[in-house]
């Protein structure tokens, strides 16, 4: 599946580049803590964009966000990249998605990228911040400043042992995804929050991993908030306290996703997670002490 889609939030231009979208981990090893009662009670509106019920698998979606805001292009996540060496992780592993064909289809190419942003360091939301260029990894995106925060480049940089040295492909990831966009003076590192501009401010939302965060927009009446891996199901909304089997600290995953999403249901924000199949993003309702999709997003091809 290869799509490109688009709304307006303001004055900010919203661009869904979806690379695939396909049944991936069994749902409960996704979401451990998750019934099959749950995922069962919920079908009707899980089947097919978010679940596969025959062979119980959670649907996941690889895909960015570009967006055109203050006469700039910033791209939200940068998916896995081809070529990458991830024998731990056998999806990821010597991929060929032709990721900035996507972009070009859009009407992007890498020169008119401002900024990237990485809502956190993981294989699968930094791998096209580099290209391999003759044997050597450099930027993508030769332009662009690359806000990365701080406490995630720490833990998974050589500072922090390559994420504390628990997985081969935490190192091969940083040595040539992260660190080549050091070498070439384009990384900016931030904590505690970052203003792109007068729509886009970065906040920390950690647990997922120790520096992941979120990218909040405000632009006229519309609100929103990219979330990255805050959710990876909407079982999730049902059930907040469940993280995901990549969450690094579980009990601070799970509090962050309650924080967030309940600012997101009060704003009335359209939520972007990362790995959503179907519409994308959507609007979130309380349901109990917990939430529920209230109305999912309408693009325009």
């Amino acid at each position: 599946m290869t799509t490109t889609e688009h709304l307006t939030l303001g004055d900010v231009d919203v661009i869904r580049v979806v690379e695939w979208q396909q049944p991936l981990l069994p749902a409960r090893s996704l979401v451990p803590d998750s019934t099959g009662e749950l995922w069962q009670e919920h079908r009707e509106w899980l089947a097919p964009d978010h679940w596969d019920p025959a062979a119980d698998r959670a649907v996941v979606a690889l895909q960015s966000w570009v967006l055109r805001s203050g006469g700039r292009t910033i791209l939200v996540d940068t998916g896995v990249g081809d070529g990458r060496d991830r024998p731990e992780t056998p999806y990821f592993h010597h991929r060929k998605d032709g990721f900035l064909d996507r972009l070009a289809e859009a009407g992007i190419r890498p020169e008119d990228v401002d900024i990237v942003v990485n809502t956190h360091i993981h294989g699968d939301h930094v791998g096209w911040n580099t290209r391999d260029a003759g044997g050597e990894w450099v930027p993508a995106f030769p332009r662009a400043q690359y806000l990365i925060p701080a406490a995630d480049d720490h833990h998974f940089g050589p500072a922090g042992g390559y994420g504390g040295a628990g997985r081969a492909d935490d190192r091969l990831m940083y040595e040539d995804s992260v660190a080549p966009v050091h070498r070439a003076g384009q990384a900016v590192l931030w904590e505690g929050g970052h203003r792109i501009d007068e729509h886009l401010t970065l906040e920390p939302a950690p647990g997922h991993t120790p520096g992941s965060s979120v990218l909040r927009l405000a632009s006229g009446s519309d609100r929103a908030v990219f979330v990255g891996d805050l959710i990876h199901s909407p079982v999730q909304l049902l059930a907040p306290s469940h993280n995901s089997c990549f969450c690094v600290d579980a009990r601070e995953s799970a509090a962050t996703r309650r924080r967030v999403l309940g600012r997101a249901e009060a704003e009335r924000e359209l939520v972007f997670p990362a790995h959503f199949g179907g519409p994308g993003a959507l609007e979130i309702r309380r349901h109990g002490q917990d939430f529920a999709p209230a109305r999912w997003a309408e693009w325009h091809h």
